[in-house]
C-alpha cells in the first residue's frame, strides 16, 4: 500500500515496533530500488524475535546497515522528544522528496508512549501530481503507461546510487551538541538515552566534572563532522538500551580509533544519570593517567 500510494505520488507513511518493523524489509528495499519517496517510523522496542513491549533501542544496526537486501541506505532520524516526533514527520518528507528515497524515523517506546505538549506547525497541502516520475492513469489511446518499476537496470546506476548516498553523507549529517568542546569525557546517545545523558552532564558539570554529548540526530548518515569539536576529550562512552552497544562502531569510526570508545548499555530498564556520571568518571580515571 505504501509503494503505490508512493509511485503515485503521495505523501506516504506507515509506522510499526521491532518485530513489525522486520517484515518490512522487503519492502523498503523495494522502495529503495524504484527510486521511491516515503516515510516509515520504528517505534523501537526491546528484545529479539517477539521481543516485548518495553522501551529500547536495539534497532541501530537494522535501520543504519540497511535491513534488506542489496546495495542501500536509508536517512535514520532519531528524534528525542514529542515535539521532535511531529517537527521530524516535516524533514523526513522533504528529505525522501530531495532524494527519491525513504526515510526512516528511530523513534523508541519511551518517547512514543509519554505525554508532553507540543506546537504544531502550519499544515501544508501536498500536490500529488507535482512529479513528473509519478505513475498516472490513462485512457485507451492516450501517451504509453507509466510503470513504477526498478532503475538499477539503467546503464549509469552504479554511478547515481554512489552519488546518491555521497551527497547525504556530505549534506545531511545532523547533532547536537552540548558542552562537549572542552570535555574530557563525551558522552554519545539518541532518542530518550541523550535526554537522559543530558542530564547526567549537568550532574556532572555541577560536581566540576566536564563531561559532555554528542546527540546523533541522524543515525544514517552518522554525524562524523560533530566529534571534530571534541579536541579534548580523553574518551567516549555510548549509553544505550540494548546489550551489545550498537552504537559504538560508528563512533569508533567516526574518531578513527584515536580514542578508547567505552559502553553503558540498559535493558528493559532506562539509564540512569547518576550510573551514566559514575561510569564516566570510572573511564576518566583509567583513559585520563
Amino acid at each position: 500500500m505504501l509503494l503505490g500510494a508512493a509511485a503515485a505520488g503521495a505523501r506516504a507513511l506507515t509506522s510499526s515496533a521491532g518485530p513489525g518493523f522486520s517484515l518490512n524489509q522487503e519492502g523498503i528495499s523495494y522502495l529503495v530500488a524504484a527510486d521511491l519517496p516515503a516515510v516509515i517510523i520504528n517505534v523501537m522496542r526491546i528484545g529479539t524475535g517477539l521481543g516485548d513491549i518495553a522501551q529500547g533501542q536495539g534497532d541501530y544496526w537494522q535501520m543504519t546497515r540497511g535491513g534488506g537486501h542489496g546495495d542501500y541506505h536509508t536517512i535514520v532520524l532519531a528524534p528525542n522528544s514529542v515535539q521532535e516526533n511531529c517537527d521530524m514527520m516535516e524533514t523526513a518528507f522533504d528529505l525522501a522528496e530531495k532524494y527519491r528515497h525513504p526515510v526512516l524515523i528511530a523513534s523508541d517506546a519511551a518517547i512514543g508512549q509519554m505525554v508532553e505538549g507540543v506546537v504544531l506547525r502550519d499544515f501544508k497541502e501536498h500536490d500529488i501530481n507535482q512529479y513528473d516520475w509519478a505513475v498516472r492513469g490513462c485512457k485507451a489511446g492516450d501517451a504509453p503507461r507509466k510503470i513504477q518499476n526498478t532503475y538499477y537496470t539503467h546503464p549509469d546506476y552504479v554511478t547515481y546510487l554512489r552519488d546518491k548516498y555521497a551527497a547525504m553523507e556530505s549534506e545531511e549529517q545532523r547533532w547536537e551538541s552540548y558542552q562537549a568542546e572542552d570535555a574530557d569525557i563525551v558522552l554519545v546517545s539518541y532518542g530518550i538515552s541523550s535526554r537522559i545523558s543530558k542530564e547526567a552532564v549537568d550532574m556532572a558539570r555541577a560536581q566540576g566534572f566536564r563531561l559532555g554529548l554528542i546527540r546523533p540526530i541522524t543515525l544514517w548518515p552518522f554525524p562524523v563532522k560533530a566529534f571534530e569539536s571534541c579536541g579534548n576529550a580523553k574518551a567516549l562512552m555510548t549509553v544505550e538500551i540494548n546489550i551489545l552497544g550498537q552504537m559504538v562502531d560508528d563512533v569508533k569510526l567516526a574518531v578513527k580509533n584515536r580514542l578508547p570508545v567505552d559502553f553503558y548499555g540498559t535493558f528493559y530498564g532506562l539509564p540512569e544519570s547518576d550510573v551514566i556520571v559514575e561510569r564516566a568518571k570510572a573511564l576518566l580515571e583509567k583513559e585520563g593517567k
